[in-house]
């Protein structure tokens, strides 16, 4: 079997993944605000047919939309594998997130990325050097550390949160089925026609169960919620999916890492802004060495090695 081979271009794949983690990072919050008013399978194939639209609209006009050659190319069993894995993530994370907080569901998310980096050690014969796993020991510790105030809350909260987690847990597993099936798919597609087949797919799984007549009950500062959450999946997993093509899947999901340190400082700051729809979530001294040890252990591992152009 061809394995796809990154292009070398270290700083744009870093780059991209630094927009990935801050679009990811203040998603969770607003989800939050969205499922006030909406349920997760309407807000789910919303996002995925407006990211279809979007998409598609921008393929056609700079008319580099997938042919059917190319899409003939496509090995079907892995494309079946990344559209259920992208789907089941959506409603997995968003429904997780419905029965926890933000920040809670960002901490047990970043298995997802952590799963697919040790994947792609095995599978796409990537490497680590010392260095980089020093970087991951350091980053492990960080987010024991970073997720000790929410670890507590579950002790406490265990009925609460038990169920809420276990799906959180679960999209993260399918996640990283995900973003190892999509960099197979790079080996035919350009990462925009991936997308847009993984979106098209995802949006006609989804019409089934969602309430599009709810869309037009959404009061003001919830529509901008959903508008963003509609567009931050056009901008995030292109930009994912861009970084894929130019650094290594392993070093990319390090990066992802730093999501749960943007969602923090958000859900920190923005509630003075929007009290009526976010309450502070503030961390211990504790809780903040941990990020900062999250921010050390991934720049460690993504930076192992010189960068290059």
């Amino acid at each position: 079997m061809h394995l796809h081979q990154v292009s070398g271009r270290s700083r744009l794949g870093l780059a991209l993944s630094l927009l990935t983690v801050l679009l990811w990072g203040l998603l969770a919050i607003a989800l939050k605000i969205v499922l006030q008013q909406l349920d997760p399978f309407t807000v789910t194939w919303f996002r995925f047919t407006f990211a279809g639209i979007v998409l598609g609209g921008y393929l056609a006009i700079r008319r580099q939309l997938p042919t059917w050659q190319q899409l003939k190319k496509v090995s079907l069993p892995v494309f079946l594998v990344a559209v259920a894995g992208l789907s089941l993530n959506y409603i997995l994370f968003l429904t997780g997130l419905g029965k926890t907080s933000a920040n809670n569901a960002q901490v047990l998310t970043q298995l997802a990325p952590m799963m697919m980096g040790i994947a792609s050690l095995i599978i796409f014969k990537e490497k680590y050097n010392y260095q980089q796993w020093v970087g991951v020991a350091i980053l492990i510790c960080g987010l024991v550390l970073f997720s000790h105030e929410q670890v507590r809350s579950l002790v406490i909260n265990l009925n609460s949160y038990m169920w809420g987690n276990t799906l959180l847990i679960l999209g993260a597993i399918v996640w990283a089925f995900y973003g190892l099936a999509q960099k197979q798919l790079l080996l035919n597609l350009p990462s925009t026609s991936v997308l847009l087949c993984l979106y098209l797919s995802a949006a006609v799984l989804f019409s089934p169960l969602a309430h599009p007549e709810r869309l037009l009950t959404l009061s003001g500062m919830h529509l901008i919620a959903l508008i963003f959450c509609a567009l931050n999946t056009v901008i995030a997993y292109g930009a994912f999916a861009a970084a894929l093509e130019h650094w290594e899947a392993s070093r990319v999901s390090v990066i992802l890492t730093l999501a749960p340190i943007v969602t923090l400082t958000a859900s920190s700051i923005l509630p003075s802004f929007v009290p009526q729809l976010l309450s502070p979530s503030p961390l211990s001294l504790l809780g903040w060495i941990g990020a900062i040890a999250v921010v050390v252990g991934s720049m460690t591992t993504s930076l192992g090695t010189n960068l290059r152009n």
